[in-house]
């Protein structure tokens, strides 16, 4: 029943339950849709920076492309290991000075880890990547080509749909450990434990290291931010199509589709959203409890 489906009462109506009272359970007054409150706490989104904060999903996704476009060079003999872990070795320096420049001009609240705990950490996983290279080379004999490829696939958009985009530093560690396990599997089909060596190392680089510091872009440097990604994407666009015309032309129109036209659909879909709250809503205790933690 509706507030004027019951007479009018000598009684007024009173919203207890303790009381009886001679009006029906779901009786409710004129009063009811008073505290109607429409749209409460709304956010309002703008195109350009929804597009800017879309701008990462679009350079992770050309992170995968370039990371399967250097293993397709490795495996036709167009690029030797020696010359990926060179231009590995060059990046990771670079990178390494720049998230320093970048973590000591915008953090100085917390202790940061010493340079002397960050050449143990890098050494131990290439002494370990380079002594497990050869059984990593052959961990997947007995698995087919196809499955081989198939589990890639899986373990690579588990990676993109698992990945921290809000916060990836560190990255998380199920989309890492999908990265790793597709690096793994690809790395297998490659022709010597140089190559696997070289692979891994590449993904380390690519898919660990390269958020941390992009991160710390997005946080200290916001225009440069929006440049890198724009580079990744027609990097990742580029180096696939020299393999793969039809992928590349694929990678472009889901590029478009993440970082210009989701963002659009977002935007408009706020225009049209109508949350409504009221003393219908479930109460909430705002009192301090946590002393009864304790």
């Amino acid at each position: 029943m509706g507030p004027d489906s019951a007479p009018g009462p000598a009684v007024p109506w009173q919203k207890v339950l303790w009381e009886r009272q001679p009006f029906p359970d779901n009786y409710v007054d004129q009063r009811f849709l008073e505290e109607l409150r429409r749209n409460e706490g709304l956010r309002q989104y703008r195109y350009w920076a929804v597009v800017n904060e879309a701008g990462f999903v679009g350079q992770q996704l050309s992170c995968v492309a370039i990371f399967i476009t250097l293993w397709l060079y490795m495996e036709q003999g167009l690029l030797s290991p020696e010359t990926l872990l060179s231009t590995s070795l060059v990046c990771a320096l670079l990178g390494y000075g720049l998230y320093q420049v970048l973590t000591s001009s915008g953090e100085s609240g917390c202790e940061p880890r010493t340079r002397l705990a960050d050449l143990q950490s890098a050494t131990i996983f290439l002494s370990f990547t380079f002594g497990f290279s050869p059984v990593l080379k052959t961990l997947t004999e007995s698995v087919s080509t196809d499955t081989v490829y198939a589990m890639s696939a899986m373990m690579l958009l588990a990676h993109l749909v698992s990945f921290p985009y809000a916060q990836p530093s560190p990255p998380g560690s199920l989309s890492l450990n999908a990265a790793l396990f597709a690096s793994v599997c690809l790395a297998s089909r490659l022709p010597g434990a140089l190559h696997t060596f070289a692979m891994l190392s590449c993904a380390l680089l690519v898919f660990a290291l390269w958020p941390c510091l992009l991160q710390r872009l997005r946080e200290n440097a916001p225009s440069q931010f929006t440049g890198v990604c724009v580079g990744m994407c027609v990097g990742g666009v580029g180096g696939l199509g020299s393999q793969w015309l039809g992928g590349a032309v694929l990678l472009a129109l889901a590029l478009g589709s993440v970082t210009l036209l989701c963002p659009l659909l977002l935007v408009w879909l706020q225009r049209h959203k109508d949350n409504i709250h009221g003393p219908w809503d479930e109460a909430e205790i705002h009192e301090d409890l946590s002393r009864f933690l304790h």
